[in-house]
């Protein structure tokens, strides 16, 4: 893919794939049968979708760092390096029925559970034609499952063991899913919703999307040690996974989503990956500055959306294929942005009738006619 030097992390910008890395990646594809089994059963046609959603979450990210930069926004909470974490977990989903409930690093799941890409930039523009009517930049549908998470992460750990609880109760199939950071896990909510969801044998996966900082730190205790045994204290099985291999994250989540429709309970899936950038785009330079720079060279060859580009190159993909692609992901992004700062100009009635899940004014014929997600089927 295109680098971007204004905007890209420093060890991306004349990125190519490592040897030594692209042969542990392919080593990892190959570790577990019955990951590896998933994998093998996925179309040329799957493959380069998996690819497009990579490339759409990154440009996300780059998008609204552009905006930054420009003075349009004052800060960006960016998933740069972290994106085959999101986009491995959902495309396993069944997104006619499952439901998920992002973090902010998440935001690729909202584009690929079926929210337009204006409605993730309109969040950070906080018109009154966002998802949340200009209130608060965390978005969500639940009309195309998701759930709007809030800043305190591990609440949405209840909530979606919640979630999960009524499908098991309606008799619905579906899935529900979350991202847990590794400081939720400190949180009582957290704790209280994962021993809910463990003793209830609920159909919910866990994701601990650990990024190996905290806030702007380094995240190197956890009291029980490592947090691949995090599941042991509430028995429910943990799964590691590589979170900048794509596939590997696909496959997992595919594993533990048909775990929970057979009504085996609930999984938790570590997927061990680096947050490239700072806590927000307002302090990188002070990450550069506190954690080694061998930190970001190690995961800087680690790039998921590159790395997922040579594998996909080295099994036959043809690169004007993936260059097409790309290119159509670029215009799509551009072209959200651009509606998304239109919304800023949007005139609004103070005193027009409130309209639920929209804070004031005439709703928008593109809010107003969103259909309604069935609880069952497409």
């Amino acid at each position: 893919m295109r680098r971007y030097p204004a905007f890209d992390p420093p060890e991306y910008v004349d990125w190519s794939p490592d040897p030594e890395v692209m042969e542990a990646y392919e080593r990892t594809l190959s570790a577990e049968p019955g990951r590896a089994e998933v994998v093998r059963a996925l179309s040329a046609h799957r493959l380069v979708e998996v690819y497009r959603d990579l490339l759409r979450t990154r440009l996300l990210d780059i998008g609204l760092k552009r905006w930054v930069r420009q003075g349009i926004i004052s800060k960006a909470w960016l998933g740069t390096g972290e994106e085959a974490v999101t986009v491995g977990n959902v495309q396993a989903l069944d997104r006619r029925r499952d439901v998920v409930c992002p973090m902010i690093r998440n935001a690729g799941a909202c584009h690929m559970m079926g929210m337009p890409l204006v409605d993730l930039f309109r969040g950070y523009l906080a018109t009154p034609d966002s998802p949340s009517g200009g209130r608060d930049l965390h978005v969500g549908d639940p009309s195309k499952g998701v759930i709007q998470p809030i800043s305190h992460m591990g609440t949405n750990v209840p909530v979606m063991a919640g979630i999960a609880l009524a499908f098991r109760q309606r008799k619905e199939p579906g899935v529900a899913l979350t991202w847990i950071g590794d400081g939720a896990t400190k949180t009582g909510e957290c704790h209280e919703g994962l021993n809910f969801a463990a003793v209830q044998d609920l159909p919910v996966v866990f994701v601990l999307q650990d990024n190996q900082v905290a806030l702007g730190t380094r995240a190197d205790q956890h009291g029980i040690g490592e947090l691949d045994r995090w599941g042991d204290m509430y028995g429910v099985p943990t799964w590691l996974t590589d979170g900048n291999n794509v596939l590997d994250v696909l496959a997992a989540t595919h594993l533990a989503a048909e775990r929970c429709r057979e009504g085996a309970g609930p999984t938790l899936i570590v997927a061990r990956t680096f947050r490239m950038g700072g806590h927000a785009t307002h302090d990188e330079r002070e990450a550069r500055r506190t954690f080694p720079d061998e930190l970001f060279r190690h995961w800087g060859r680690r790039d998921p959306v590159g790395l997922y580009e040579a594998w996909l190159l080295r099994r036959g993909i043809d690169e004007e294929r993936l260059a097409t692609v790309e290119e159509e992901v670029t215009a799509e992004v551009e072209a959200a942005a651009d509606e998304a700062a239109d919304s800023r100009d949007l005139k609004v009635d103070p005193t027009a009738a409130q309209y639920p899940g929209y804070s004031h004014g005439p709703v928008p014929e593109t809010i107003r006619n969103r259909p309604v997600r069935p609880a069952n089927g497409p």
